[in-house]
């Protein structure tokens, strides 16, 4: 396999360029820090457009929110999807995407973050109705895919993420919600860092320059390096970093160990941590000899992109293992 990159990372440039239009546009974006108006960035990013599930998936997203939101883990659920479109570099001037934008930012709550359309039962502490209403491991990756998508300079963005930026604990952010869903809580204690919670405002605030130095990173930050190091025996709103945590899957939606790689190594002081290299030589370990990555687990509405399956070396799980790595190098 031939590679076009120096240094010790040899990662497989060649074999990543030949791959789906969203795999090559971010591989020069991001691995070969080509700029966006680079002639092949912007072939890249035109190919990747005009592809058939790109365009499906944002077809999916044009009757937002959608049903009811119930289960935030679901790989189907629209914020989600967002997130992903977000991730490989679409924008909100692009089909599909313009009127959702607007939609969301019509939603914002009194307090700031975006609301959706949830319904919690009265046996978790809802009404059992349909709500408008937002909860911390919906709403910062609303407010994560709304700066992605271009919006990280309107008033009602910024209003977010002060507010949610605030509601951090000297232990991680808490589990949180809007005052619609009354006395929802997850599965913990209200003195206890939800994980996933944590793991998406600091993603979040990876986007925002000014707040990298804000004391609410370094909170979450070591919120998340000793949970992985208290690992056996700390498992809060039954976040557990065992076994499925460990397995390499995509795309980046859920607590997992490339999702929480992902977000660390935005921040040098992650980086630099004992957990954070403990976690990156578990992935390494399960490079195979041409050092690409083959999916571990996979999410059923994604089984026919490359990486929803687990027999062959994906190109997109490979590209962000290598990301990682690039940044963590960098670090």
């Amino acid at each position: 396999m031939l590679t076009r990159f120096g240094g010790a990372l040899g990662i497989p440039v060649d074999w990543l360029l030949e791959g789906p239009p969203y795999v090559e546009y971010r591989t020069r974006v991001d691995l070969l820090g080509q700029h966006e108006e680079v002639q092949e960035v912007k072939e890249a990013r035109a190919a990747m457009l005009a592809q058939p599930e790109i365009n499906e998936l944002a077809m999916s997203l044009s009757d937002w929110p959608g049903k009811a939101l119930s289960s935030h883990r679901s790989a189907s659920q629209s914020f989600h999807t967002l997130n992903f479109l977000a991730d490989l570099g679409c924008k909100a001037d692009d089909d599909n995407l313009r009127k959702v934008s607007q939609k969301i930012l019509s939603e914002a709550s009194p307090e700031g973050p975006f609301r959706l359309n949830m319904n919690i039962s009265s046996a978790h502490g809802g009404s059992g109705q349909d709500t408008g209403a937002w909860a911390l491991c919906d709403a910062p990756n609303l407010v994560y895919a709304l700066v992605r998508l271009g919006f990280r300079d309107d008033a009602r963005v910024k209003k977010a993420i002060e507010y949610l930026t605030g509601l951090v604990k000297d232990f991680g952010w808490p589990c949180a919600a809007s005052p619609e869903l009354g006395n929802f809580h997850g599965p913990g204690r209200k003195d206890e860092p939800c994980p996933y919670a944590s793991l998406v405002m600091l993603k979040l605030l990876a986007l925002i320059p000014e707040k990298r130095d804000d004391p609410a990173v370094n909170i979450g930050v070591q919120t998340i390096t000793s949970l992985w190091k208290q690992r056996q025996t700390r498992h809060p709103f039954i976040f557990y970093m065992g076994t499925d945590f460990c397995k390499l899957k995509a795309p980046l939606i859920w607590y997992d160990i490339l999702h929480v790689l992902d977000v660390l190594s935005s921040f040098p002081q992650a980086v630099r941590t004992a957990e954070f290299g403990e976690m990156l030589d578990i992935v390494k370990r399960k490079a195979t000899g041409e050092g690409t990555f083959i999916p571990e687990s996979v999410y059923v509405p994604y089984r026919n992109w490359d990486f929803g399956q687990k027999k062959v070396p994906s190109r997109w799980l490979t590209f962000l293992v290598y990301r990682i790595m690039l940044r963590s190098e960098k670090a």
